[in-house]
């Protein structure tokens, strides 16, 4: 069976990498205010691999460091479609709840700035998606990784099904037909 996250090993990929957000945190000491700082970061080679990630120091720059490292740790592999998602999904992560849907091609990434950092660097380049809840960067970054792990492609499910989705359907009905009702149901309604 196919695990559900598809972690990647660390190799010599091209990745690049954005900062969605930092943070300042005070701490209120004798003499005022001490800060530090935390980014969050999305790491990613544009072409099905992303990864978020988190980092903590006394300075930005060290900080955006760390968040790099943390997320190229955290790399995994995503379905994609062309362009696009192969199906509707949703994600969730404490309050956040983003709602995920393909797109035609030319549509682009119709998101909001945490999630658009997340899809774009998975190499998703058309999305129409919805948050509903809370709209924290940290959780809907989080929650769109939800999200991109739960798409399957055709070829997974036909892996984990054992059936082939491509295969010859004769005796079945194709989408668009007209199915004429058999003589079984007009037995069922005269007794």
């Amino acid at each position: 069976m196919i695990e559900v996250a598809r972690p990647i090993e660390q190799q010599v990929i091209p990745l690049e990498d954005t900062v969605v957000k930092i943070y300042r945190s005070a701490k209120v000491v004798k003499g005022g205010r001490r800060f530090h700082f935390e980014a969050l970061v999305v790491v990613g080679d544009r072409s099905g691999t992303v990864g978020i990630g988190y980092g903590k120091a006394n300075e930005v720059p060290a900080a955006v460091e760390k968040g790099i490292k943390d997320a190229k740790k955290n790399l995994v592999r995503v379905a994609l479609e062309g362009g696009t998602i192969p199906h509707p999904v949703i994600g969730k992560f404490g309050a956040t709840k983003i709602i995920l849907v393909p797109a035609s091609p030319g549509t682009g990434v119709k998101a909001g700035l945490s999630a658009r950092a997340v899809l774009e660097y998975a190499g998703i380049r058309d999305v129409l998606t919805k948050i509903y809840g809370s709209t924290s960067a940290k959780n809907v970054v989080k929650a769109t990784m939800q999200a991109l792990l739960k798409l399957r492609s055709r070829q997974m499910v036909e892996e984990i099904r054992q059936v082939s989705l491509f295969g010859d359907h004769s005796g079945q009905t194709q989408e668009g037909t007209n199915v004429q009702p058999s003589d079984h149901s007009d037995s069922r309604a005269a007794s």
